[in-house]
């Protein structure tokens, strides 16, 4: 083994045992260089002040080289911010903004130990970071029976993990705290288990309100109590976005703190948070016992992110940066904000109208961007189907009931309308049964 992964293991071992035993195999023999390039060329960066030929980068007149073409529709931001690498850990100045808003948006973490957030190249990748470090073949990952898909191709195309689901809703139709639970105490033979919370949750669009979230840490601390070692994921992609009755917090900061075989990672981004989804900026980070540790388990990642994609885009981080610094940041967050929730409420007041009762019923969802009908007399993908060909209106189809709308891109005054579509599409599709 590398001496540096070595080393890293070592203090890993030192400072929390159980933390180690959840490494994957990869994940044990990864390390980030400190004597390759990047590191001789930070070297050079502080000392080189006559010439410094280490980097691969090109400069003119002191800065960056550009093409005009490009540093036209950018002028706002000095070359240095844009076009330079990055570091494989993410701008400074980023990560630490972002662990600012992160202690401000989330008061649970005041007084926990957790680590700097590393950049990431949004979201997906800040899950199969988890996944490289932690998941292996035979390795269970639960995940509610309504979860984003990506999260198979993710933990078990990738890295052979086991997907282990529960029912999202129990008969109350609030979040199944107790299927969570037996899920985790089912793994006590393997003695790991990987825990992913996605909330608000996609494709539903719910958040467990506070009383069930502490059922959800009550379930998570049952299964470190019982000798399981638990990576507990937050998937908090669409964080903020609580409209009603919810957490309004992260459970990362509950988590933080709460067992040694807990090992809460919070993974986010501006993706969502800040409407920015092209800029593909995300966010990962660790909770632990010591700074030992976070350090650690922060070098492993800076080492898959160096032999991954070596270091996240330059020029969204700045420009992520700039926003959260503005003066008028918060402002515009909360004008958007009350457009989203305008949007959600529409959704649910003609859901309740009672108008489509016969054909259809909803999934509780309070948050978010979606939502998901249970269809009740037709086939979810017949329905995708029809309506895309018929009326122009695009769903998504989750299996033989669900059908998954976003409304977060419809405009408030048309939300009516497309229920409407998607009734008129049930309608034609019993209609055509019945001949």
């Amino acid at each position: 083994m590398q001496p540096l992964a070595q080393k890293l293991n070592e203090t890993l071992q030192a400072e929390n045992q159980h933390v180690y035993d959840m490494l994957s195999d990869l994940g044990k023999q990864i390390y980030f260089p400190k004597e390759g390039i990047l590191s001789q060329s930070a070297e050079a960066k502080a000392k080189a002040k006559k010439y410094n030929a280490t980097i691969g980068i090109a400069l003119e007149n002191r800065e960056p080289m550009h093409l005009k073409v490009i540093q036209d529709t950018l002028s706002a931001y000095a070359p240095k911010d844009i076009y330079e690498y990055a570091p494989p850990a993410g701008k400074p100045e980023l990560r630490t903004a972002w662990r600012k808003k992160m202690i401000e948006e989330n008061p649970s973490l005041e007084g926990k130990t957790f680590g700097n957030p590393l950049v990431t190249n949004a979201l997906t990748h800040g899950l199969s970071i988890v996944a490289d470090l932690f998941a292996g073949p035979g390795d269970s990952v639960i995940i509610p029976d309504k979860n984003w898909e990506n999260y198979e191709l993710t933990f078990t195309i990738r890295r052979g993990a086991e997907i282990v689901n529960y029912p999202l809703y129990n008969e109350q139709g609030t979040f199944n705290a107790a299927g969570l639970r037996e899920s985790i105490l089912a793994q006590k033979e393997k003695g790991k288990a990987i825990v992913v919370l996605n909330f608000p949750n996609n494709p539903t669009g719910y958040t467990p309100n506070a009383t069930e979230g502490k059922e959800i840490v009550a379930a998570i601390l049952a299964g470190a109590e019982a000798g399981i070692n638990v990576v507990a994921v937050t998937d908090d992609a669409y964080f903020g976005l609580f409209f009603e009755n919810s957490l309004t917090e992260s459970l990362f900061g509950a988590l933080s703190n709460l067992h040694p075989r807990i090992l809460p990672i919070k993974v986010d981004g501006a993706t969502k948070e800040e409407y920015v989804w092209g800029f593909r900026v995300g966010f990962i980070t660790y909770s632990g016992n010591s700074d030992a540790l976070l350090s650690a388990l922060e070098q492993k990642t800076m080492g898959i992110i160096r032999g991954t994609i070596s270091s996240g885009p330059h020029p969204s981080q700045t420009f992520v940066l700039h926003a959260l610094n503005s003066p008028e940041f918060h402002a515009q967050k909360e004008e958007k904000f009350a457009i989203m929730k305008g949007r959600a409420n529409r959704t649910k007041a003609v859901l309740d109208s009672g108008k489509f009762d016969a054909v259809w019923d909803y999934y509780p969802f309070n948050s978010g961007y979606f939502m998901c009908l249970k269809l009740k007399t037709v086939d979810a993908e017949t329905l995708r189907n029809h309506l895309l060909e018929q009326y122009g209106v695009g769903t998504i189809a989750l299996g033989e009931t669900d059908l998954r709308v976003a409304f977060s891109c419809i405009e408030e005054s048309d939300i009516e309308d497309l229920f409407n579509l998607i009734h008129q599409g049930v309608l034609d599709l019993e209609k055509a049964t019945v001949k």
